[in-house]
C-alpha cells in the first residue's frame, strides 16, 4: 500500500492547496487511499521573517527552498507550492509533476473604500510587498503611496485597519480559495495590471525518477502546464531575480498559445511590452522569443541578474 507524505508550508492558503491536491489524487488514482497520505507542514525563511522586503532577505525561492530540501532528503514525497514563487531555474533532481488548473490569475484589491480603478486616486494608501505591483500602480497614478506589508492574507487583510490604509493588493486565486470573495473591492483587467508569472496556478513537485511522477502525471492540466512553460522560460531568459518587475500571463485558444509579457526597467520610470502567438506545442520557445525581445527592447535599462 503506498504511503504517500505531502510536503508544504502551514499558511492556511498552503493547506487548502494541499487539501486539492490530495483529493485529485485520490479522485485520479484508485489504488491511494486517503489515510495513506500525510502532511507535514515545513517553516520557510520566508516564513520566519515576514517584515524585511523579500529581495533583502534572500530572494522569492524563500518560501520553497526549506521545502525542496526535505524532498530531496527523503522527509517527504511530493511539494506542494505557488508556482509564483518558485525559481524559474529549478533543481534538476526535481521536477514539477503537476500543474493543477488554473485558478483566477488577476490581482484585487481588498477595500471598503475603492470599488474601482477611478477611486485609485492621489495619495491612496495601498499595501504591497511586490515591485512589480507597485510599479504597475504607479503607472495607473503615480501618486498612488505604497506601503511595504508582507505576511499570509489574512495578516496582510488586518494591515488595513493596522496601518491605515486604504487597501491591499492580493492575487485573486489566494483570496478566492479561503472564500474571502467579500473582502474584495475590485478586480484589475489583464489591461490593468498584467500577472506575476505562474499566478494562480498550484505546483506539485517532487524527486525526479521517483514513482510518485505516475500519479502526479494523472493530476497534470494539460493546457496549465503549457502556459506555465511558456511563462517561465520567458522570465528564465529574462534572467530577473525577485526584484525585477515583470509580469506574464499565456492564454491558450484553438491550440494556439499567446503569450503576453511586461518588463520594467531597473530604473521602473519605464516599461516595455510584448505579446506573441503562436501553436501551443511551441509554448517553450514562444516564452524564450518573448523573453529575449524584452530584452531587445529595454536594452542598456534593464540590466539581466
Amino acid at each position: 500500500m503506498t504511503k504517500i507524505t505531502i510536503g508544504a508550508r502551514s499558511s492556511k492558503l498552503s493547506l487548502a492547496y494541499v487539501a486539492k491536491v490530495k483529493d485529485l489524487l485520490i479522485q485520479k488514482n484508485k489504488e491511494l487511499i486517503k489515510n495513506n497520505i500525510e502532511f507535514k507542514a515545513i517553516k520557510t525563511s520566508g516564513d520566519r521573517n515576514q517584515n524585511d522586503k523579500i529581495a533583502e532577505i534572500g530572494g522569492k525561492n524563500l518560501f520553497c527552498k526549506e521545502i525542496e530540501e526535505s524532498l530531496l532528503a527523503n522527509e517527504i514525497d511530493i511539494a506542494v507550492h505557488s508556482l509564483k514563487d518558485m525559481e524559474s531555474i529549478e533543481n534538476n533532481k526535481l521536477l514539477i509533476g503537476a500543474y493543477v488548473k488554473r485558478n483566477d490569475t488577476r490581482d484585487v484589491i481588498i477595500s471598503k473604500k475603492i470599488k474601482s480603478v477611478t477611486d485609485l486616486k492621489d495619495g491612496v494608501k495601498i499595501g504591497s510587498s511586490s515591485r512589480r505591483r507597485e510599479l504597475q500602480l504607479k503607472k495607473i497614478n503615480n501618486k498612488i503611496k505604497i506601503i511595504n506589508i508582507r505576511g499570509n492574507i489574512d495578516t496582510r487583510i488586518n494591515k488595513i485597519n493596522e496601518n491605515n490604509l486604504d487597501g491591499v493588493i492580493l492575487a485573486a486565486a489566494g483570496v478566492k480559495t479561503l472564500n474571502l470573495n467579500d473582502e474584495i473591492g475590485f478586480a484589475f483587467d489583464i489591461e490593468e495590471i498584467l500577472p506575476a508569472v505562474g499566478q494562480g496556478i498550484i505546483a506539485v513537485q517532487c524527486r525526479k525518477g521517483d514513482k510518485i511522477e505516475k500519479f502526479l502525471k494523472k493530476i497534470n492540466d494539460v493546457e496549465t502546464s503549457l502556459c506555465a512553460k511558456a511563462e517561465r522560460n520567458m522570465l528564465q531568459t529574462i534572467g530577473g531575480d525577485c526584484d525585477t518587475a515583470i509580469g506574464g500571463l499565456a492564454k491558450i485558444e484553438n491550440h494556439n498559445l499567446k503569450l503576453k509579457a511586461q518588463l520594467f526597467s531597473d530604473s521602473g520610470q519605464e516599461s516595455f511590452e510584448y505579446e506573441l502567438t503562436g501553436r501551443e506545442v511551441d509554448a517553450s520557445f514562444i516564452g524564450k522569443s518573448v523573453g529575449e525581445k524584452l530584452l531587445n527592447l529595454a536594452g542598456e535599462k534593464f540590466k539581466k541578474k
